[in-house]
């Protein structure tokens, strides 16, 4: 589990917005909720807090299944969250293959960007959500 202050915020942020995606988001965000949380909890099991400084292939896997969900749901959805939330996991996924090819960001340069951009997943997601429950309602049917 999230040890420090920031990491229990942005647990408290994660598990709201995909909590939220799955109350009262369409199809699309339920499924990007549903497997965002999976993946997050998946993550915390597999993760090596001992090696900080080398690839976590685990999580590279995971943040690009990621990536290929929200690049479908980004094919087949007509609405515009999937494309940012899309963006922002590319962030991740090129933040891994920095690491792997040896670029050698700052670590904390690299977690940053990672966690970040986890936030930025989950930010596209409520705002996608909200408007899809906005657009239920417009049409009376909630």
């Amino acid at each position: 589990m999230p040890e420090t202050i920031f990491g229990q915020i942005g647990a408290v942020f994660m598990i709201a917005g995909c909590a939220f995606a799955l109350l009262k988001g369409d199809e699309p965000e339920r499924i990007a909720g549903g497997l965002f949380s999976i993946a997050w909890f998946a993550s915390l099991l597999i993760q090596g807090d001992g090696d900080l400084y080398n690839v976590q292939w685990g999580i590279f896997y995971l943040d690009l299944t990621m990536l290929t969900v929200l690049v479908a749901l980004t094919w087949k959805s007509r609405r515009a969250w999937p494309v940012w939330a899309c963006a922002f996991q590319l962030l991740a996924v090129t933040g891994h293959i920095m690491n792997m090819t040896d670029m050698r960001p700052p670590i904390a340069a690299f977690y940053a960007a990672i966690n970040l951009s986890g936030l930025g997943v989950i930010a596209s997601l409520a705002v996608g959500t909200f408007w899809a429950w906005q657009d239920r309602r417009a049409a009376g049917l909630e």
